[in-house]
């Protein structure tokens, strides 16, 4: 009987202590979260309930596991898996730890500033630590549990005298990631690119949906996903719309015939931009900056507080104008001219001219001369 009993007691009291504690826990974390509304960080420890029970129940099993002389047999296994689903649970519970005191970090952060390039940089900064911090642990968590192994203690000597050739011979093979590496940090902390950025790579238009230490992710206005190595941002030029301000001014361009009124299209400007909700009211203008044999170009200058807006309010202000245009100035839009050109000084319609006769055969001659044949 005692046989029996003695395994129940032994750990089906591990099993129910930890879930009395962690039920117990759980509970004073959401009163906590409920009083403190203004932090998140009583919520976000919640999230790392089930690494704390499987801490618990390991622990306790671990401790106990020799009073309850059971599988007495396997006794070193079951020790050595226990003591291994303690240390993988404990590196679970510290990562989920970090990761909400960092989070309630950037919260108050993001609360406290109303900077929006300054707030997507320390999100991108704090994204990137979190990840250096989880490998981190886990890359020491598994250093703990090699070493709860003797054959891996007594290769230990072995391991660090080959350790300089095999850093050597790591370092050129993986120089590629080891580069990207370095330009992930580079740009974690030289903001250079940060996480909401508005940028154009390669020729597409898109924003940063994420950045890790290896490769970076930016969203198209289609809702494709270009991915490429950080690497890219530390060694090629492109375009970053959002850095310092994220104000920005856009250029609108029509082709139309030389008669347009352009003072007309000016006050018509004026109008589009007072009734579209996305232009930020710092500045507009419209000149006429180049012209052809057949039409001239006009360019508007309108502003807007971000890429986003900026691309509404040109798109608006160029169907709004060609819609104007050809309601109530049609004769402005580009045609091609079919009249009569207007004759060089000298010249009748007839092929005349004043002091000569031109025509088949025949060469004017100058104001002093007779006309000749061309037949000599």
């Amino acid at each position: 009987m005692e046989n029996v009993l003695r395994p129940l007691i032994v750990v089906g009291g591990s099993v129910l202590l930890t879930l009395v504690i962690g039920w117990a826990t759980d509970l004073l974390l959401r009163k906590a979260d409920a009083r403190h509304s203004e932090t998140p960080m009583w919520g976000l420890l919640r999230r790392g309930r089930i690494p704390y029970m499987l801490v618990l129940c390991a622990a306790m099993l671990r401790g106990a596991y020799d009073e309850a002389r059971v599988l007495e047999r396997h006794s070193a296994g079951i020790g050595q898996t226990l003591t291994l689903v303690l240390i993988g649970a404990t590196a679970w519970l510290v990562i989920r730890i970090a990761a909400a005191v960092v989070e309630t970090t950037y919260t108050r952060y993001a609360r406290a500033h109303h900077d929006a390039a300054r707030v997507r940089r320390v999100r991108t900064q704090v994204t990137l630590i979190m990840r250096v911090v989880a490998a981190t642990v886990g890359v020491v968590a598994v250093a703990a549990m090699l070493l709860t192994f003797p054959a891996m203690r007594a290769a230990g000597a072995s391991l660090l005298a080959s350790a300089g050739i095999l850093g050597i011979v790591a370092g050129v093979a993986a120089q590629s990631t080891l580069s990207n590496m370095f330009a992930g940090l580079q740009i974690a902390f030289g903001d250079m690119v940060r996480i909401g950025d508005t940028v154009v790579v390669d020729g597409e238009w898109g924003t940063v949906e994420e950045i890790t230490l290896t490769f970076l992710t930016v969203r198209t206005w289609d809702e494709r996903r270009i991915t490429m190595p950080v690497s890219y941002f530390t060694s090629k030029p492109f375009e970053n719309w959002s850095r310092g301000t994220p104000q920005m001014t856009g250029i609108v361009y029509w082709h139309v015939d030389h008669t347009a009124p352009v003072e007309l299209m000016r006050e018509r400007l004026r109008d589009i931009l007072r009734e579209c909700p996305a232009w930020d009211g710092r500045d507009y203008g419209l000149a006429v900056t180049d012209t052809t044999p057949n039409t001239m170009q006009v360019r508007a200058l309108v502003t807007a507080k971000d890429a986003d807006d900026i691309w509404t309010v040109r798109v608006t202000v160029r169907e709004q104008m060609v819609r104007w245009l050809t309601d109530n100035h049609p004769y402005a839009l580009p045609r091609v001219n079919t009249a009569d050109a207007t004759l060089a000084p000298g010249f009748r319609r007839d092929g005349d001219r004043r002091n000569g006769h031109h025509s088949d055969g025949v060469t004017v001659g100058g104001p002093h001369e007779p006309p000749r044949t061309g037949r000599g």
